[in-house]
């Protein structure tokens, strides 16, 4: 759906994004992460033709970048932008007929999403009137109100308590279950765990990882085992005991050049077995890494 090659952006001496290749299949919710400063934004902006590359090429659903690509992209930034004495119909009317829906399809499905998103009785309020995350779902339904292909979303969890983020979070999954393709910028990694099928990190302006979040988990293994032996039939290796409680012992151990069935076959001997669990870290442990180790490259 989307592609980056060989994309550059600097601000005067400062290096935005640096030869920048990027693949984004259709169809996939795509974490894009990266700190503060990283060119997230920039490359957004791009996207977005709010601003223009420097050298190198996007390609939206296989043709470069165009200005009627405009039409087919819904974005979401992370400073919402409302005209806060509007009411919220007039708002959402606006933004739709923008997009190019005519007056009775923009109605249709502002009415569908009003719906949805169980806002209906707050269509006559002006925008001034409502609360933070109330305000987030107008900007919300007015970034999706015409259906497109590619959606880009910046931080769309801030501001939510628990409840609405997890309904944003279903609407979401509900776009992509019907073919639209999300780009997802945020620093919530427990939302790109629970969202995202693929993932690239960018730092420093350059790109430091992608691939499936299996693929990026899996290449970051330490290959170590978390166990629990209940009640041991004989003594447990001082050495590998980290604490006891109750009568079970908690340890963690390497491969060492096993397979994990030879590592559990040597456990075994010493008592039951309760938890032998590989220890896989989470994209934020992986985050904070990849974001340290190259501070000091």
């Amino acid at each position: 759906m989307l592609e980056t090659q060989k994309l550059n952006k600097s601000y005067g001496t400062n290096r935005a994004l640096t030869d920048l290749d990027l693949k984004v299949n259709k169809g996939v919710i795509f974490g894009l992460l990266g700190p503060n400063g990283a060119g997230k934004s920039t490359l957004i902006r791009i996207i977005n033709q709010i601003i223009d590359a420097d050298s190198g090429q996007v390609f939206i659903d296989g043709r470069p970048l165009a200005p009627d690509h405009i039409s087919q992209i819904g974005y979401l930034p992370e400073e919402r932008g409302l005209y806060k004495k509007m009411k919220v119909w007039d708002q959402m009317l606006y933004f739709a007929r923008l997009k190019g829906l005519s007056q009775i399809d923009a109605k249709k499905r502002i009415n569908l999403w009003l719906d949805k998103m169980e806002m209906s009785t707050w269509k006559e309020k002006k925008i001034e009137d409502l609360s933070k995350g109330m305000a987030q779902k107008v900007q919300f339904i007015s970034t999706i109100i015409h259906n497109p292909p590619l959606l880009i979303l910046d931080e769309p969890f801030s501001g939510f308590d628990p409840v609405n983020a997890e309904i944003i979070k279903d609407q979401i999954l509900e776009l992509k279950s019907q073919g639209t393709t999300v780009i997802l910028s945020t620093h919530r990694m427990e939302s790109v765990e629970l969202l995202c099928d693929q993932v690239a990190m960018i730092n420093r302006s350059q790109k430091i990882l992608d691939g499936t979040i299996r693929q990026v988990k899996n290449s970051y293994r330490p290959e170590v085992f978390q166990v629990t032996v209940d009640h041991p039939v004989k003594p447990i290796p001082a050495e590998w005991i980290a604490h006891e409680e109750d009568g079970s012992y908690h340890f963690t151990l390497p491969l060492s050049g096993k397979t994990p069935n030879e590592l559990l076959g040597e456990l075994m001997p010493y008592g039951q077995i309760s938890r032998f669990q590989e220890v896989i870290p989470s994209m934020e442990e992986i985050f904070i890494h990849q974001v340290k180790s190259t501070k000091h490259e």
